[in-house]
């Protein structure tokens, strides 16, 4: 598997991961949700480079102009609820691609600091043979990647699939890397550990809390 860090070459997302991170700035949620879009523009964008093209002829109103469009079928698939806002920023760019979602959950055993996740719903069309992006902006564990990614299967076989967060754990990284060598994972920025109830450290803090308000845990 191809592993693109964007923390490794300073870029604007280095400033959007800033803000994302800050404890005073996330607080505002319309802006949290517009960074995890900006960084899921910029993602897309990159991603967009390794797609194949086809030359389209058009006609301008002084004559005729050879173009280029992406020859890819694109699924863009998201893990719910976080990946939402990010989802967005790749549809921003990915504006004709056919849309999936998954609902993968962690669900806490009666100890507190462990927890299965589950796939409860899945909406997606056919992934054969065309380009899955799997987009979910927190990387903790890779379980809920993983499961995600299963799911789609039960739709075809897709051609090549990227896999794209915002924050990885190195753990994730690492495990996602074994379950899926076939995919290119783009992330924004690689954290060293998660703590004992498997959130990132040092992280951000619950992403789909940050952009949708908390939730109750049940």
């Amino acid at each position: 598997m191809e592993v693109i860090n964007f923390a490794e070459t300073p870029s604007l997302v280095s400033r959007y991961m800033l803000e994302m991170r800050d404890a005073h700035i996330q607080r505002d949620a319309m802006r949290f949700r517009r960074n995890l879009q900006r960084v899921g523009e910029i993602m897309a964008y990159e991603i967009s480079k390794r797609l194949s093209y086809r030359n389209v002829e058009v006609n301008t109103p002084l004559g005729r102009a050879l173009c280029q469009s992406p020859a890819d079928p694109i699924v863009l698939a998201t893990i719910l609820r976080a990946g939402l806002p990010f989802h967005q920023g790749f549809l921003n760019y990915f504006d004709s691609a056919e849309n999936a979602f998954v609902s993968a959950y962690r669900r806490y055993k009666e100890r507190g600091d462990t927890f299965d996740v589950l796939v409860e719903y899945m909406a997606s069309p056919t992934i054969e043979e065309k380009t899955l992006i799997l987009v979910d902006p927190m990387l903790a564990t890779g379980s809920s990647m993983e499961l995600g990614y299963r799911a789609l299967l039960n739709n075809g076989t897709p051609a090549r699939v990227h896999i794209a967060s915002v924050i990885a754990s190195q753990q994730a990284v690492d495990y996602v890397v074994k379950c899926l060598p076939q995919a290119t994972l783009w992330v924004g920025a690689i954290d060293d550990s998660i703590n004992e109830m498997s959130f990132i450290i040092p992280g951000l803090g619950d992403a789909g809390d940050l952009a949708f308000g908390e939730k109750l845990d049940r």
